[in-house]
């Protein structure tokens, strides 16, 4: 019985891990498909549309099933929580991401987001989610992790480098079919896409901290809050997309690369994505939901040199490991915050159970 107990406690907590390792892979395979359909001339504002638009055909569905009894009222106050995590993620994070993208590469862009944990601990303590004691050292290492994050960032940023070739793409041959989905940047487009992965990543980690927020309304209809946030995106990717681009041609989708790309990215890494990270998050917090993104970048460095023929550069390389140093150091921190949470959590049941056993008034010995 107690190991039945036990099993079950580890695959409870286990949980969380596996959810967001598994987004991980969703989000590798977002990467190269959409580097792929962006190279091929699709439109990344209607992509954006088109994206958040299958988002909402695939998770409103479930949410009228599952959650249609006990929603909460929309008010005012309410409503522009929705409009503006619509506005961060749908809007300003994935049009500058895919802006970012087309100017750099995939595995670049995965990199650069690696800042996202960072910055989100840096909001979260602006915003009083997370509390900072500079006497304990997992308080020192989650400050020291986001400074060489950002570090990191800023090497990626400002210092490109010779090509580092890769032991399975060093004799690689560009053919003529991959060689369309290779885009040749300048040091000033590499500049230009490393400044819009940033403001993109600025508004990731904002979405993730308001996020946490707005869970404390729909905390049990997060169904009901992704497929919002996803409709509410996709009105709002519209209007930017109307004053952006004038030709009724960019609209033009077929049975194409550009449609999976779509597809894909709304399916999975909008409506899929937005509600496991919710669930993570009302669990672990935005700071662990954003921990994970290291895995993503490997995965998209190997499948972007073999599909995409991409090149890696030693500013990218010396970058990624001053990011994943201090990501995990950051990742450490909260780790231990959480082994304290929790044993202070024990020590709480612990004297209310004796506070509960033990008599009310203890005997006069006098009186015996």
């Amino acid at each position: 019985m107690e190991k039945m107990r036990c099993c079950s406690n580890v695959l409870e907590s286990s949980k969380p891990y596996v959810a967001m390792i598994s987004l991980q892979f969703g989000y590798a395979g977002m990467n190269i498909i959409t580097k792929v359909s962006l190279n091929r001339g699709m439109n990344h504002f209607v992509l954006v549309v088109y994206r958040h638009a299958f988002a909402t055909a695939a998770i409103a569905p479930f949410a009228f099933i599952f959650e249609r009894r006990g929603q909460p009222k929309i008010t005012v106050p309410l409503f522009m929580q929705i409009f503006i995590l619509a506005l961060l993620g749908p809007v300003i994070d994935q049009n500058f991401y895919y802006a970012g993208l087309k100017y750099t590469s995939a595995t670049f862009s995965c990199a650069k987001s690696n800042v996202l944990p960072a910055m989100t601990f840096i909001m979260a303590v602006i915003c009083r989610m997370e509390k900072i004691d500079v006497k304990k050292v997992r308080c020192q290492a989650k400050m020291l992790g986001t400074t060489v994050t950002v570090v990191g960032a800023m090497l990626m940023t400002l210092y490109k480098g010779p090509i580092v070739d890769l032991f399975w793409s060093k004799n690689y041959v560009h053919t003529s079919q991959n060689q369309s989905y290779v885009t040749h940047t300048t040091d000033r487009d590499w500049v230009k896409g490393s400044i819009l992965l940033l403001i993109a990543t600025f508004a990731w980690a904002s979405l993730f901290v308001l996020q946490a927020k707005a869970l404390k309304t729909y905390k049990d209809h997060q169904l009901s809050l992704t497929s919002l946030v996803c409709f509410v995106g996709t009105v709002q990717a519209t209007a930017v997309t109307f004053v952006m681009e004038h030709k009724a041609s960019v609209w033009q989708i077929g049975w194409d690369m550009n449609l999976l790309a779509a597809a894909y990215a709304g399916i999975v890494t909008s409506s899929i994505s937005y509600y496991v990270q919710g669930m993570v998050i009302k669990k672990r917090g935005p700071v662990f939901a954003t921990a994970f993104s290291p895995l993503m970048m490997i995965i998209v460095a190997i499948m972007g040199s073999f599909i995409l023929a991409e090149k890696i550069f030693l500013g990218g390389v010396m970058g990624s490991i001053l990011i994943v140093i201090g990501l995990y150091s950051v990742l450490w921190g909260k780790h231990k915050e959480e082994d304290e949470r929790a044993e202070a959590i024990e020590a709480n049941k612990i004297v209310s159970v004796v506070a509960i056993t033990m008599p009310k008034q203890m005997p006069d010995p006098l009186k015996i």
